[in-house]
């Protein structure tokens, strides 16, 4: 039997999910998110107050995998990036407070995941970034997640340049609740969600609930577009050189813009 990519620890009334994959950089392969989401839905039908979505190793994680995606015809991908949205919409429609512990780089779909938690705390060392805008299949549905977390502007400038955000520019910016050093990261994590957590559970679970739906347009009319999107890009030659660079561990070459670094 396979070892379990995601681990559950309950401690306190709240469940501490960890992506337990740090050999594939917790990368978002279908089995990831099918488990993940898994995991989940059943914490939100039970009696838990609160969540921490943490990983191991030195990255929180590094995105969709690849190796699911490169190759993958339309709706192959339709279907992928489908599932990707209903792990998201998973983590916004739980009745507990969801909160990411991120200790490293978030990027792509990971950076998609840490900041559709309601609360983000992450290491002096953690960044953030989409890699899509400097190659060549756009980070279409991390954008979603993105744009409610910062205004355009900021939001257009991470997505476009592909840039990594340090810890310390996602707080200024908004994107994170706080930046701190990598050896409180547990404790200050925990004591926000403890405080979140307080109160009534049910009350907790309305608002939450109604945040969610007046705060912004759904954000499942915002992921079907986008799903789309990225579904068709994906059959693009330079999303599908992206993809073989990437997984040849060699830099992209387009025709229509710039090599990638490797």
């Amino acid at each position: 039997m396979m070892d379990k990519l995601v681990r559950t620890v309950e401690r306190e009334g709240i469940v501490e999910v960890v992506l337990a994959n740090p050999e594939r950089r917790n990368a978002l392969s279908r089995a990831m998110m099918l488990e993940l989401t898994e995991a989940l839905r059943a914490i939100g039908g039970g009696p838990s107050r609160g969540v921490v979505l943490g990983a191991e190793g030195p990255v929180f994680c590094s995105g969709h995998d690849l190796a699911d995606c490169a190759g993958a015809d339309l709706d192959a991908m339709r279907e992928l990036l489908s599932l990707s949205a209903r792990l998201m919409l998973t983590i916004q429609s739980l009745p507990q407070p969801a909160l990411a512990r991120v200790q490293g780089l978030a990027t792509g779909a990971g950076c998609q995941l840490a900041l559709t938690c309601d609360l983000v705390v992450a290491s002096s060392e953690a960044a953030f970034r989409t890699p899509g805008g400097q190659g060549g299949w756009f980070c279409t549905t991390p954008m979603v997640a993105v744009a409610r977390a910062v205004g355009r502007k900021r939001a257009l400038e991470m997505l476009m340049t592909g840039d990594p955000i340090d810890a310390a520019t996602a707080e200024r910016w908004g994107m994170i609740n706080r930046v701190v050093l990598p050896e409180a990261l547990e404790a200050e994590s925990w004591d926000l969600i403890r405080r979140a957590t307080r109160g009534s559970r049910r009350s907790k679970a309305t608002g939450k609930a109604a945040f969610y739906a007046h705060v912004d347009l759904s954000d499942a009319a915002a992921y079907r577009e986008a799903t789309e999107v990225m579904a068709a890009a994906s059959q693009t030659p330079e999303a599908q050189e992206r993809m073989r660079a990437f997984l040849e561990k060699r830099g992209a070459v387009y025709a229509d813009g710039p090599k990638d670094p490797v």
